[in-house]
Protein backbone atom coordinates (compact mmCIF):
# COMPACT_ATOMS: atom_id res chain seq x y z
CA UNK A 1 0.00 0.00 0.00
CA UNK A 2 2.83 2.41 0.89
CA UNK A 3 4.50 1.64 -2.46
CA UNK A 4 1.27 2.32 -4.37
CA UNK A 5 0.70 5.59 -2.51
CA UNK A 6 4.29 6.62 -3.21
CA UNK A 7 3.86 5.94 -6.93
CA UNK A 8 0.59 7.90 -7.02
CA UNK A 9 2.25 10.79 -5.18
CA UNK A 10 5.14 10.81 -7.66
CA UNK A 11 2.72 10.85 -10.59
CA UNK A 12 0.80 13.77 -9.07
CA UNK A 13 4.04 15.68 -8.47
CA UNK A 14 5.21 15.01 -12.03
CA UNK A 15 1.90 16.15 -13.51
CA UNK A 16 1.90 19.27 -11.34
CA UNK A 17 5.43 20.16 -12.43
CA UNK A 18 4.50 19.61 -16.07
CA UNK A 19 1.41 21.81 -15.71
CA UNK A 20 3.48 24.58 -14.11
CA UNK A 21 5.99 24.30 -16.96
CA UNK A 22 3.18 24.74 -19.51
CA UNK A 23 1.95 27.85 -17.66
CA UNK A 24 5.50 29.23 -17.56
CA UNK A 25 5.92 28.54 -21.28
CA UNK A 26 2.72 30.45 -22.04
CA UNK A 27 3.90 33.39 -19.95
CA UNK A 28 7.15 33.48 -21.91
CA UNK A 29 5.28 33.33 -25.23
CA UNK A 30 3.11 36.31 -24.25
CA UNK A 31 6.19 38.33 -23.25
CA UNK A 32 7.95 37.37 -26.49
CA UNK A 33 4.90 38.42 -28.51
CA UNK A 34 4.72 41.89 -26.95
CA UNK A 35 8.49 42.41 -27.13
CA UNK A 36 8.43 42.17 -30.94
CA UNK A 37 6.00 45.01 -31.68
CA UNK A 38 6.20 48.79 -31.25
CA UNK A 39 3.87 51.35 -29.71
CA UNK A 40 1.91 53.15 -32.46
CA UNK A 41 -0.72 54.99 -30.46
CA UNK A 42 0.88 58.34 -31.27
CA UNK A 43 -0.81 57.93 -34.69
CA UNK A 44 -4.28 59.49 -34.85
CA UNK A 45 -7.30 58.49 -36.93
CA UNK A 46 -9.29 61.20 -38.69
CA UNK A 47 -12.16 61.15 -41.14
CA UNK A 48 -10.04 62.64 -43.94
CA UNK A 49 -8.24 59.28 -44.16
CA UNK A 50 -11.46 57.70 -45.45
CA UNK A 51 -11.94 59.77 -48.61
CA UNK A 52 -10.83 57.15 -51.14
CA UNK A 53 -12.25 54.10 -49.40
CA UNK A 54 -15.34 52.16 -50.60
CA UNK A 55 -18.58 53.62 -49.24
CA UNK A 56 -19.46 50.72 -46.87
CA UNK A 57 -15.91 50.81 -45.46
CA UNK A 58 -16.20 54.55 -44.80
CA UNK A 59 -19.53 53.90 -43.10
CA UNK A 60 -17.89 51.24 -40.91
CA UNK A 61 -15.04 53.42 -39.65
CA UNK A 62 -17.33 56.40 -39.00
CA UNK A 63 -19.50 54.09 -36.93
CA UNK A 64 -16.87 52.30 -34.82
CA UNK A 65 -14.19 55.02 -34.39
CA UNK A 66 -14.23 58.62 -33.22
CA UNK A 67 -12.52 61.39 -35.16
CA UNK A 68 -9.14 61.98 -33.50
CA UNK A 69 -8.98 58.48 -31.99
CA UNK A 70 -5.46 57.09 -31.37
CA UNK A 71 -4.39 53.90 -33.11
CA UNK A 72 -4.41 50.76 -30.95
CA UNK A 73 -0.98 49.24 -30.28
CA UNK A 74 -1.70 46.17 -28.16
CA UNK A 75 -4.81 44.18 -27.22
CA UNK A 76 -5.71 41.64 -24.60
CA UNK A 77 -9.10 40.00 -24.10
CA UNK A 78 -10.92 37.19 -22.38
CA UNK A 79 -13.92 35.27 -23.66
CA UNK A 80 -16.37 32.52 -22.86
CA UNK A 81 -18.25 30.34 -25.32
CA UNK A 82 -18.67 26.98 -26.97
CA UNK A 83 -16.28 24.86 -29.03
CA UNK A 84 -16.86 21.80 -31.19
CA UNK A 85 -13.63 19.82 -31.83
CA UNK A 86 -15.11 18.00 -34.84
CA UNK A 87 -18.42 17.48 -36.59
CA UNK A 88 -19.16 14.26 -34.69
CA UNK A 89 -18.61 15.73 -31.21
CA UNK A 90 -20.94 17.71 -28.99
CA UNK A 91 -20.39 21.35 -28.09
CA UNK A 92 -18.07 21.94 -25.12
CA UNK A 93 -17.84 24.96 -22.84
CA UNK A 94 -14.65 26.92 -23.38
CA UNK A 95 -12.97 29.93 -21.82
CA UNK A 96 -10.06 31.75 -23.34
CA UNK A 97 -7.60 34.59 -23.18
CA UNK A 98 -5.92 36.22 -26.17
CA UNK A 99 -3.21 38.79 -26.83
CA UNK A 100 -2.52 40.77 -30.02
CA UNK A 101 0.16 43.04 -31.41
CA UNK A 102 -0.56 45.41 -34.28
CA UNK A 103 2.59 47.12 -35.63
CA UNK A 104 4.12 43.66 -36.03
CA UNK A 105 1.29 41.20 -36.79
CA UNK A 106 1.01 38.66 -34.02
CA UNK A 107 -1.24 36.99 -31.46
CA UNK A 108 -1.44 34.18 -28.97
CA UNK A 109 -4.65 32.53 -27.78
CA UNK A 110 -5.20 29.99 -25.03
CA UNK A 111 -8.51 28.16 -24.85
CA UNK A 112 -9.42 25.74 -22.08
CA UNK A 113 -12.18 23.11 -21.89
CA UNK A 114 -12.72 20.37 -19.33
CA UNK A 115 -10.50 18.03 -21.38
CA UNK A 116 -7.87 20.07 -23.19
CA UNK A 117 -5.94 23.31 -23.41
CA UNK A 118 -5.14 24.74 -26.85
CA UNK A 119 -2.56 27.41 -27.66
CA UNK A 120 -2.89 29.01 -31.09
CA UNK A 121 -0.33 31.64 -32.09
CA UNK A 122 1.43 33.72 -34.72
CA UNK A 123 4.72 35.02 -33.33
CA UNK A 124 7.77 36.18 -35.31
CA UNK A 125 5.97 35.38 -38.60
CA UNK A 126 5.48 31.76 -37.52
CA UNK A 127 2.22 29.99 -36.77
CA UNK A 128 1.85 27.19 -34.25
CA UNK A 129 -1.02 25.19 -32.76
CA UNK A 130 -0.47 23.17 -29.59
CA UNK A 131 -3.23 21.10 -27.98
CA UNK A 132 -2.58 19.54 -24.56
CA UNK A 133 -4.72 16.90 -22.87
CA UNK A 134 -5.68 18.24 -19.43
CA UNK A 135 -3.12 20.98 -20.04
CA UNK A 136 -0.29 18.49 -19.57
CA UNK A 137 0.33 16.07 -22.45
CA UNK A 138 0.69 17.48 -25.98
CA UNK A 139 -1.48 15.61 -28.48
CA UNK A 140 -1.10 18.19 -31.29
CA UNK A 141 1.86 20.42 -32.18
CA UNK A 142 1.39 21.76 -35.71
CA UNK A 143 3.64 24.14 -37.66
CA UNK A 144 4.34 24.86 -41.32
CA UNK A 145 3.61 27.23 -44.21
CA UNK A 146 -0.11 26.43 -44.36
CA UNK A 147 -0.46 27.16 -40.65
CA UNK A 148 1.53 30.40 -41.03
CA UNK A 149 -1.02 31.57 -43.59
CA UNK A 150 -3.99 30.45 -41.53
CA UNK A 151 -2.77 32.17 -38.37
CA UNK A 152 -2.11 35.42 -40.23
CA UNK A 153 -5.67 35.16 -41.59
CA UNK A 154 -6.97 34.70 -38.05
CA UNK A 155 -5.08 37.81 -36.87
CA UNK A 156 -6.47 39.91 -39.72
CA UNK A 157 -10.06 38.68 -39.34
CA UNK A 158 -10.04 39.28 -35.59
CA UNK A 159 -8.95 42.87 -36.19
CA UNK A 160 -12.65 43.71 -35.83
CA UNK A 161 -11.76 43.87 -32.10
CA UNK A 162 -9.14 46.56 -32.77
CA UNK A 163 -10.46 48.33 -35.87
CA UNK A 164 -7.67 50.89 -36.34
CA UNK A 165 -5.74 47.89 -37.65
CA UNK A 166 -8.16 47.77 -40.59
CA UNK A 167 -7.32 51.29 -41.74
CA UNK A 168 -5.39 51.37 -45.06
CA UNK A 169 -1.59 51.24 -44.88
CA UNK A 170 1.34 49.88 -46.91
CA UNK A 171 0.22 46.30 -46.19
CA UNK A 172 -3.57 46.70 -46.29
CA UNK A 173 -6.05 47.90 -48.88
CA UNK A 174 -9.80 47.91 -49.47
CA UNK A 175 -11.34 47.31 -52.93
CA UNK A 176 -14.97 48.20 -53.70
CA UNK A 177 -17.50 45.50 -54.60
CA UNK A 178 -20.98 46.95 -53.95
CA UNK A 179 -22.97 48.93 -51.38
CA UNK A 180 -22.83 46.19 -48.74
CA UNK A 181 -19.46 44.52 -49.31
CA UNK A 182 -15.80 45.16 -50.06
CA UNK A 183 -12.61 43.16 -50.49
CA UNK A 184 -9.94 43.40 -47.78
CA UNK A 185 -6.40 42.48 -48.90
CA UNK A 186 -3.32 42.21 -46.69
CA UNK A 187 0.22 41.51 -47.91
CA UNK A 188 2.99 40.66 -45.46
CA UNK A 189 6.28 38.70 -45.61
CA UNK A 190 5.47 37.31 -49.06
CA UNK A 191 1.95 36.22 -48.10
CA UNK A 192 -1.16 37.81 -49.59
CA UNK A 193 -4.45 37.09 -47.86
CA UNK A 194 -7.91 38.51 -48.44
CA UNK A 195 -11.46 38.57 -47.10
CA UNK A 196 -14.83 39.30 -48.62
CA UNK A 197 -16.29 41.59 -45.96
CA UNK A 198 -20.04 42.20 -45.59
CA UNK A 199 -21.54 45.28 -43.88
CA UNK A 200 -25.04 46.12 -42.67
CA UNK A 201 -26.83 49.47 -43.09
CA UNK A 202 -25.50 50.75 -39.76
CA UNK A 203 -21.94 50.22 -40.94
CA UNK A 204 -21.20 47.18 -38.83
CA UNK A 205 -19.15 44.33 -40.27
CA UNK A 206 -21.39 41.27 -40.08
CA UNK A 207 -19.38 38.62 -41.94
CA UNK A 208 -15.86 37.88 -43.16
CA UNK A 209 -15.28 35.14 -45.74
CA UNK A 210 -12.04 33.70 -47.08
CA UNK A 211 -10.37 30.54 -48.37
CA UNK A 212 -8.32 28.96 -45.62
CA UNK A 213 -6.45 25.72 -45.08
CA UNK A 214 -8.36 23.36 -42.83
CA UNK A 215 -5.42 21.96 -40.90
CA UNK A 216 -2.99 20.52 -43.41
CA UNK A 217 -5.75 19.67 -45.86
CA UNK A 218 -7.14 21.59 -48.83
CA UNK A 219 -8.33 25.17 -48.93
CA UNK A 220 -11.92 25.46 -47.73
CA UNK A 221 -14.33 28.37 -47.37
CA UNK A 222 -14.14 29.83 -43.88
CA UNK A 223 -16.70 32.32 -42.55
CA UNK A 224 -16.64 34.44 -39.43
CA UNK A 225 -19.99 35.92 -38.37
CA UNK A 226 -19.73 38.81 -35.90
CA UNK A 227 -22.53 40.57 -34.03
CA UNK A 228 -23.71 42.24 -30.82
CA UNK A 229 -21.71 45.45 -31.21
CA UNK A 230 -20.99 47.44 -28.04
CA UNK A 231 -18.76 50.35 -27.12
CA UNK A 232 -15.92 49.06 -24.97
CA UNK A 233 -13.03 51.32 -23.93
CA UNK A 234 -14.08 53.95 -26.44
CA UNK A 235 -14.24 51.58 -29.45
CA UNK A 236 -17.35 49.98 -30.93
CA UNK A 237 -16.66 46.30 -31.54
CA UNK A 238 -18.60 43.05 -32.02
CA UNK A 239 -18.80 41.02 -28.82
CA UNK A 240 -19.75 37.68 -30.39
CA UNK A 241 -18.20 35.66 -33.19
CA UNK A 242 -19.16 32.35 -34.80
CA UNK A 243 -16.58 30.48 -36.89
CA UNK A 244 -17.88 28.21 -39.66
CA UNK A 245 -16.34 25.95 -42.30
CA UNK A 246 -18.51 25.68 -45.42
CA UNK A 247 -17.78 22.14 -46.55
CA UNK A 248 -19.17 19.98 -49.36
CA UNK A 249 -20.89 17.77 -46.77
CA UNK A 250 -22.44 20.76 -44.98
CA UNK A 251 -21.60 23.70 -42.76
CA UNK A 252 -19.43 22.96 -39.73
CA UNK A 253 -19.82 25.59 -37.03
CA UNK A 254 -17.04 24.95 -34.53
CA UNK A 255 -16.65 28.05 -32.33
CA UNK A 256 -19.08 30.50 -30.72
CA UNK A 257 -17.22 32.99 -28.56
CA UNK A 258 -18.45 35.94 -26.50
CA UNK A 259 -16.07 38.70 -25.40
CA UNK A 260 -15.95 39.02 -21.62
CA UNK A 261 -13.29 41.73 -21.18
CA UNK A 262 -11.01 43.66 -23.55
CA UNK A 263 -8.14 46.02 -22.73
CA UNK A 264 -6.09 48.16 -25.09
CA UNK A 265 -2.44 49.20 -24.86
CA UNK A 266 -1.54 47.17 -21.79
CA UNK A 267 1.12 44.75 -23.10
CA UNK A 268 1.15 42.25 -20.26
CA UNK A 269 -0.70 39.10 -19.31
CA UNK A 270 -3.94 39.18 -17.33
Amino acid sequence: MILILSIVALIIVALTIRKLNVVNEFNKEVKRLFSQSKYISDKIFNYEMLQNLPEPVQRYFKHVLKNGQPYISYVRLTHTGLFKPNQNRNWENIKGEQYFTIETPGFIWKGTTSMFTARDMYIANTGRLVVSLFGVYNIVDDKGEKLNQGELQRWLGESVWFPTNLLPNKHLQWTPIDSTSAKLTFTYTGLTISYLVTFNETGEITQLETLRYMGNDNLETWIGKVADYKELNGVIIPTTIEAIWKLAKGDYSYAKFKIKTITYNKPERF
